[in-house]
């Protein structure tokens, strides 16, 4: 780590890396160094123009990785571009090969050995060799559904059963992601829509109840995601962009349960839709002590996931070399001000 500014590269200015590189520019102590997308209409644009500012930055948003890579002076990239691991790996890769630091919103990236265990041992590896760490975050996966279900365990004698709720009101989300929960289509628009795989479903669930099983040294038997449930509008509800009648679908339920000896041991239940009238994050702890957390209104996704990347920042600097992941992180925490406060040099 270099004494003075941390540089950071951008690795996809989309909907949520543009709102993580203007969260960075509020920051003292960071420097945007460089850009990577492959958008045609932001290739060769300055970053100010693509965030909607009123000035250049000076850094031009270019496409050509190795080449930004080998001449931005960067301590860490801010990747942004997937939710699937295989999809991402070789883009991570790339960084990594440059003696990068990489944080990344790549959901499947939250706990990698799940769903890509040799893909993860190899990028595991490839840190390693290069003295770099990876690590994949956001507030769900990331924080909500399992660095925060973790910590509440340190005061629990014993544990039985685990469970975390999420209930959020799209309403109050960008409009892509209303559209990607299927707000406003009918029963068999949605059905369609979910047997074409243009509808996924929240990822992550599986990564969550894995991160909290390995935290706690449960072997599990088994984890599974319950299919995608559509949420059906009781009554007329809308968002600034959709409106949805009664008997159409408002957004999607899913669960996952982590199996233990035939027990459901972890269940998680992430549920967002318009007109959600009771938004909360909740975590409860059937154990020796009982546990009964419950956030209202539940936290903002987006506003969650930029301050879980940005405030991971340091703290990615700072770790070992290697792929790792919330749990094998110090506990976060916000960083205020000036970011070098928070980096040894």
């Amino acid at each position: 780590m270099r004494i003075g500014e941390i540089g950071i590269l951008l690795y996809g200015v989309g909907a949520v890396g543009s709102l993580i590189a203007k969260h960075l520019l509020q920051k003292h102590g960071i420097k945007i160094v460089g850009a990577i997308d492959t958008a045609e209409d932001k290739v060769g644009k300055d970053l100010g123009e693509i965030l909607g500012l009123n000035r250049k930055l000076g850094v031009n948003v270019s496409d050509d990785v190795d080449s930004v890579l080998s001449k931005a002076k960067a301590d860490i990239a801010v990747h942004t571009t997937s939710s699937f691991f295989k999809n991402t790996y070789h883009q991570i890769a790339s960084i990594v090969k440059h003696g990068v630091n990489v944080v990344s919103t790549c959901e499947e990236l939250s706990y990698p050995y799940l769903s890509e265990a040799k893909l993860a041992m190899e990028l595991d590896s490839l840190a390693k060799k290069h003295n770099v760490t990876v690590l994949g975050t956001g507030v769900n996966p990331g924080f909500l559904m399992d660095t925060l279900v973790i910590t509440l365990t340190a005061v629990c004698q014993k544990i039985e059963k685990i469970k975390a709720v999420r209930v959020m009101n799209a309403a109050t989300r960008r409009l892509p992601f209303q559209k990607k929960i299927g707000a406003g289509l009918t029963i068999e628009e949605f059905q369609r829509k979910i047997e074409n795989k243009q509808i996924t479903g929240h990822v992550g669930l599986e990564q969550s109840i894995a991160m909290i099983a390995d935290a706690l040294k449960w072997n599990l038997d088994k984890i599974a995601a319950e299919g995608v449930e559509p949420v059906i509008a009781k009554k007329p509800v809308e968002s600034a962009s959709i409106k949805v009648r009664a008997g159409e679908v408002a957004g999607l339920r899913q669960r996952a349960k982590g199996i233990l000896k035939n027990e459901e041991v972890i269940v998680l239940d992430f549920q967002a839709y318009i007109g959600a009238e009771e938004e909360h994050d909740a975590v409860t702890i059937e154990g020796v002590p009982n546990i009964r957390q419950r956030i209202q209104p539940c936290v903002h996704g987006d506003k969650g996931t930029v301050a879980m990347v940005v405030n991971s920042i340091p703290k990615v600097v700072n770790a070992p070399a290697g792929l790792l992941t919330m749990k094998d992180l110090p506990v976060p925490s916000a960083t205020l001000e000036d970011m070098r406060k928070y980096v040894r040099t």
